[in-house]
């Protein structure tokens, strides 16, 4: 994986990113479980799943969550770094045997108060499943360096690309 400086000013709304597919496992699903305690009987028991709506056993969305940020990674931007999610839905199940993919959308760009010489850059991440449903939705905020730190700072921005 390689690195590549994109600054606040780089980024274009409306820019999107598809991944490939990835199947999810129950190797996942326990993997998952061991790794943050959560062995609810809706991912583990299949025999009470049958007992219940989906009448299987289903993903953790924060594995599918896990799975479909990690799926959007792409080079590394020693620019930015992640400030966190916000919205995070999980909309429809996912089984093991699903294969997921995700969309990344550059949604806004807007100004950071407290660090003027950064910007956030909202990026909607969405995961599919193999028929196309979405699964999951979440926003990534990412906060971005600015080329024009020094511009800014003085309250003017570059060629209007802060919103």
């Amino acid at each position: 994986m390689g690195s590549r400086s994109m600054f606040f000013e780089d980024y274009e709304t409306g820019a999107v990113r598809q991944t490939t597919g990835r199947t999810v496992t129950e190797a996942d699903i326990v993997l998952h479980a061991g790794q943050t305690g959560d062995f609810y009987p809706h991912h583990m028991d299949a025999q009470w799943c049958l007992t219940q709506e989906f009448r299987q056993r289903i993903a953790h969305g924060t594995l599918i969550f896990s799975m479909g940020v990690g799926m959007t990674a792409g080079e590394i931007n020693p620019e930015a770094f992640s400030y966190g999610y916000d919205r995070l839905r999980f909309v429809k199940p996912v089984f093991i045997g699903d294969t997921i993919y995700a969309k990344a959308s550059i949604k806004e760009k807007r100004d950071y108060p407290k660090r003027p010489d950064y910007g956030i850059v909202c990026e909607l991440v969405e995961v599919f499943n193999q028929r196309g449903e979405l699964a999951l939705v979440c926003e990534h905020l990412l906060l971005v360096k600015r080329k024009l730190a020094g511009d800014a700072a003085s309250g003017r921005t570059n060629g209007g690309t802060s919103i």
